[in-house]
């Protein structure tokens, strides 16, 4: 399985709030089943930015497509070389 990011740009209307329930449920369906393993909003620049679990770039446009918020957005999918955290890591070990 591949990492990928999808960096997403939107703009909002009256409508886009009525949307975002729905479309919060959405992506904790794709977080709770592995496929989303990170998700970022910045209402400042009106940014998302998601990193996904898949083998394609069409697997992702597939899962992006499925969200009620999908009309409007203008996205890029960039497959990443890496990816590390420190959720990534060994606990550090604690002396008691």
């Amino acid at each position: 399985m591949k990492k990928f990011q999808a960096i997403i740009h939107f703009d909002m209307d009256e409508q886009f709030m009525n949307l975002v329930p729905p479309h919060r449920t959405y992506i904790n369906y794709l977080i709770n089943k592995n496929i989303i393993d990170s998700y970022a909003v910045s209402m400042e620049s009106q940014t998302v930015w998601i990193t996904i679990n898949a083998e394609t770039k069409a697997e992702i446009d597939t899962y992006l497509a499925k969200s009620p918020l999908y009309k409007y957005w203008d996205y890029t999918i960039e497959e990443l070389f890496v990816y590390d955290g420190q959720l990534y890591r060994l606990p550090s070990v604690q002396l008691n």
